[in-house]
C-alpha cells in the first residue's frame, strides 16, 4: 500500500477545512496510508523584508528536510512547478508505488518554500496557475490525490 506523508507548514484553523481534510483522509484510506505532519511557520514581522522572509524560509527548510523519509519520492508544491492532469498524476503515483511506495508532499507557508526544499524534490508540482491560500491547498491536494488514486483503481469517482 502506498504511504503518503504530507508535510505542511502552518496548521488549519477553520473547522470547515479540518472537516474537508478529514473526509479526504478517510477516502484515501482505501488506497493509501496517509500521514499529515504540521510544522510551525517561522515568525516574521508585520511587514517583513525579503531578507527576513528568506531567513524564515531557511529555518522552515531545516525542519521540513528533517521530516522527509529517506526513500520517499518528494513533491514540492510551488507556483513555478509543473502542472499535471489527474491522469498524469495517476501515472506518477503508479511509478512511486512501483519504485519505493513512499510519497512525501510538501506545502510551504504563506511565503512559499526555501530553494533548498525545492532542490530536494523529485518533482515540483503546481496545482493551478491561480493562487490559493496555503491552508486551502491542503484540501485541494488531498482531493487531487484521491482522484488520481481512484483513476488507478478503476473507480467511478473520476469522470
Amino acid at each position: 500500500m502506498l504511504h503518503i506523508k504530507l508535510i505542511t507548514v502552518g496548521n488549519l484553523k477553520e473547522a470547515y477545512l479540518r472537516a474537508a481534510v478529514a473526509e479526504y483522509e478517510k477516502r484515501l484510506g482505501a488506497y493509501a496510508r496517509v500521514e499529515i505532519v504540521e510544522r510551525k511557520e517561522a515568525r516574521v514581522s508585520e511587514n517583513p523584508s525579503q531578507a527576513e522572509i528568506d531567513a524564515a524560509l531557511e529555518r522552515e527548510a531545516d525542519d521540513i528536510l528533517a521530516q522527509i523519509p529517506k526513500r520517499a519520492t518528494v513533491v514540492a508544491l510551488c507556483v513555478e512547478g509543473k502542472q499535471l492532469s489527474s491522469e498524469e498524476l495517476a501515472d506518477t503515483l503508479a511509478d512511486v508505488m512501483r519504485e519505493s511506495g513512499e510519497l512525501c508532499l510538501v506545502i510551504g507557508s504563506s511565503h512559499g518554500l526555501s530553494p533548498r526544499v525545492k532542490q530536494a524534490a523529485n518533482l515540483r508540482l503546481s496545482v493551478s496557475r491561480l493562487t490559493f491560500p496555503h491552508q486551502l491547498m491542503r484540501v485541494l491536494l488531498l482531493e487531487t490525490l484521491y482522484r488520481s488514486l481512484s483513476i488507478l483503481h478503476g473507480s467511478r469517482y473520476h469522470k
